[in-house]
């Protein structure tokens, strides 16, 4: 279900929880939301729809990809950029990596390894940036 987008910094500001299978219906209507608003956003955070729990779904080269519990174990490739942001007012400088490996469940909850490059990598990064309480 499409759920409202959460623009309160205070709520964003808080660091998620670990998502358990219990939380897939959170990660549906993350999918839901981000389809909604695919004209103006790339990725969300669960929390960019009022749950505090580690999901985030993004744009994956053109198909859309859910991953519960993300977390980078490799990055290289360290660059300046600028970003915004569907919960928040604005551009704000922010530091990224090229390249990224992260660990992460998929929706059936089996742990994954992937590596992502280039907007693909800075888009997860900014995700993760919400799932940790990062306001840019």
């Amino acid at each position: 279900m499409v759920q409202e987008i959460v623009k309160d910094p205070i709520f964003l500001g808080r660091k998620s929880r670990e998502a358990t299978a219990a939380d897939l219906p959170v990660a549906r209507d993350l999918l839901d939301t981000l389809e909604a608003n695919r004209e103006r956003c790339v990725g969300m955070a669960a929390n960019m729809i009022g749950q505090a729990v580690r999901i985030i779904a993004f744009d994956n080269e053109g198909s859309w990809t859910v991953m519960l519990n993300p977390e980078i174990v490799k990055a290289s490739g360290q660059y300046e950029t600028e970003e915004g942001c569907l919960s928040l007012e604005g551009l704000s400088k922010t530091k990224r990596f090229r390249s990224v490996k992260l660990r992460y469940q998929n929706e059936q909850m089996q742990v994954r390894l992937k590596s992502f490059t280039g907007w693909t990598a800075q888009i997860i990064q900014h995700e993760l940036d919400h799932c940790n309480g990062i306001l840019i």
